[in-house]
């Protein structure tokens, strides 16, 4: 592996911590704020963040800050703006779901693992757009399914939360979203697309905050660390960090299995950080369900070998 390649896959790891951590993050900001307070300030933060570095690699790469065309500007807006739409439902669902869990729960562990079921669940959402789903992706959801009942109805019905439901149909959201995104994805700058479906997710969460939600200065500035951090590093410095690793990194299935390594530095954050751990049955059902994750990336090919 040349130096080029290491470096790569540290950036790809790196996101994936970043990530994983914003979890403790979500979990620690739901206790001050609520769901679409949380998802609306952090979009901007985020979408604000994504401006210089839009402007960098357009220099990087000599093209012009704004495309060419009339063209290919409506491309990349409305690729942003239906991106978006899907990433508030998907964010929000995720946040409300995190906040619903009681608090001796293992938050950041369970919302981790069940939000990374995404990787399982968007070839199978692939079949409503007429996309071959592989002998492989069908073993992980038998083995998925096996995992999440191990992590939250192994117990019975009082061994489940709402919020496992909740970040369930996150997960589910996602998917659909992730797609979304490779429709557009090589048709415009990613970067770009990144900016305006946070700042689309902002605006939508910011209008269904003023609907629903009162928040108060004093709770939001409670907050704002956390705030800042899935603002800036999860969102910002987190997706940058995965444009760089794909770009340069030459296996795709090793960076896909890096970046779903995020489930896993969920459950370590809440360990390390919250001090929450799981029992032995839920991280049996962790183990099985990152396999499951494992084995969705890998090309059937490599799996009949």
């Amino acid at each position: 592996m040349n130096k080029r390649k290491f470096l790569a896959n540290i950036a790809l790891l790196t996101a994936a911590v970043v990530w994983g951590v914003a979890f403790v993050s979500q979990e620690q900001a739901a206790k001050y704020v609520d769901t679409f307070t949380v998802n609306a300030l952090r979009s901007f933060i985020a979408s604000i963040a994504l401006i210089p570095l839009i402007i960098f690699s357009r220099k990087v790469a000599k093209k012009p800050i704004l495309e060419k065309t009339k063209e290919d500007r409506y491309l990349v807006i409305k690729a942003g703006v239906l991106c978006g739409i899907l990433l508030c439902v998907s964010s929000n669902l995720q946040q409300f779901g995190i906040s619903l869990y009681p608090d001796d729960a293992a938050i950041s562990a369970r919302s981790g693992f069940i939000t990374a079921l995404y990787v399982v669940l968007v070839p199978l959402c692939g079949l409503f757009f007429k996309r071959r789903v592989s002998i492989n992706v069908w073993i992980s959801v038998a083995i998925a399914t096996l995992g999440l009942y191990l992590l939250c109805g192994s117990l019975g019905l009082s061994g489940i939360y709402l919020g496992d439901l909740v970040v369930l149909c996150c997960a589910l959201s996602f998917s659909f979203q992730i797609l979304c995104v490779d429709h557009f994805i090589e048709r415009v700058d990613p970067i770009k697309l990144s900016a305006i479906q946070f700042f689309t997710c902002g605006v939508l969460s910011l209008v269904l905050m003023l609907v629903f939600e009162r928040p108060d200065t004093e709770s939001i500035m409670s907050a704002f660390k956390y705030l800042l951090y899935l603002g800036v590093v999860s969102s910002g410095v987190g997706y940058t960090l995965q444009i760089i690793g794909q770009k340069y990194s030459s296996n795709p299935t090793v960076a896909s299995i890096l970046m779903s390594l995020e489930s896993v530095f969920a459950a370590l954050g809440g360990w390390v950080l919250m001090g929450k751990s799981l029992s032995f049955i839920e991280i049996t059902g962790c183990v099985i369900m990152f396999l499951a994750i494992v084995l969705a990336q890998l090309p059937s090919k490599k799996i009949k070998t």
